[in-house]
């Protein structure tokens, strides 16, 4: 039995569809929601934590609805991109709070090994309102780990943290995944998901948009068609020229300047080089005018 499943979901907010449709399921160790803002992220996490309920289909934990499943809340944890923190606690008092709600036997030392392993303990006894962003983030991580769950689930986990931070944090949730527990968390950018994720889930519009380890990820991204915008000494000459390569599949002549769309973005920019060295033609400009990352999604959700 997966940890996570979701059976034909779909959220909708009136008649604003945040999550549309989507099938997937999650076992242990660390899989990675990638999508631009707005994809959905959050209410599929939300979903799955039984904070919302869906508006179609099934969302089940550990083989149970999670909407109006008060138990599973012993087993998940949620870590919310907006701070969810009391600013006028110290960062000990917040997570031994946390575990007092939890029902622990012996609170303070629960709070004191999940300060210790999010490296918190120098600051734990400074009031929260003094922290950076980091050091909000990893409080709430720890204050999501003082009850040992096997489920944790964190939104833009890396946001406002500092390179060092951000080493530990992957590191920290690398080797909690590899202990066994469920680990999902969300991002926007590609680099964070594929070093930490075994698993990418790809979120765009609500929709599964892509699915699979992080080599065919990078694979699908990588090969799609990429448009160039081109300015050079004699765009004509130098459309003519593109035209014989096989690395181009269609050339525009515009006011502003050639408009190619190649199969392949380094075998591109090397040809244009050479062809327009040996045609004596003069490059001003070779610039991707498709390279923003709603665009490569975008793809992705076509593919």
């Amino acid at each position: 039995m997966s940890a996570i499943e979701l059976r034909g979901v779909s959220r909708w907010y009136g008649n604003v569809v945040a999550v549309n449709d989507i099938t997937m399921t999650v076992g242990p160790g660390v899989t990675g929601l990638l999508g631009p803002n707005g994809a959905g992220k959050t209410t599929m996490m939300h979903m799955i934590a039984g904070f919302l309920a869906p508006s179609r289909g099934e969302v089940l934990v550990g083989g149970r609805a999670s909407w109006r499943n008060p138990e599973m809340f012993r087993r998940v944890a949620l870590v919310p991109e907006r701070d969810s923190v009391y600013a006028f606690l110290t960062g000990s008092e917040f997570v031994a709070a946390t575990a007092r709600l939890h029902g622990l036997a012996d609170p303070d030392a629960a709070a004191r090994r999940a300060i210790e392993l999010l490296e918190m303990t120098e600051a734990q006894h400074r009031k929260i309102s003094t922290y950076s962003k980091g050091m909000r983030q990893r409080i709430k991580v720890a204050a999501a780990l003082v009850h040992d769950p096997e489920i944790v689930l964190l939104d833009e986990p890396f946001n406002g943290m500092d390179p060092r931070q951000r080493l530990h944090m992957m590191d920290l949730l690398h080797a909690e995944g590899e202990e066994g527990r469920v680990i999902v968390f969300s991002s926007h950018i590609l680099e964070e998901v594929e070093r930490l994720s075994g698993t990418i889930q790809v979120i765009v519009g609500g929709r599964l948009a892509a699915s699979g380890d992080f080599r065919a990820i990078r694979r699908l991204m990588t090969n799609r068609p990429h448009v160039f915008m081109v300015i050079s000494s004699d765009d004509r000459a130098l459309a003519a020229a593109l035209m014989t390569r096989n690395s181009v599949g269609a050339v525009e002549l515009t006011p502003q300047g050639l408009q190619v769309r190649a199969s392949d973005y380094g075998t591109f920019t090397r040809e244009v080089a050479g062809l327009s060295r040996d045609h004596g033609i003069r490059l001003r400009q070779v610039l991707p005018a498709d390279e923003s990352l709603e665009s490569v999604f975008t793809y992705l959700l076509a593919s």
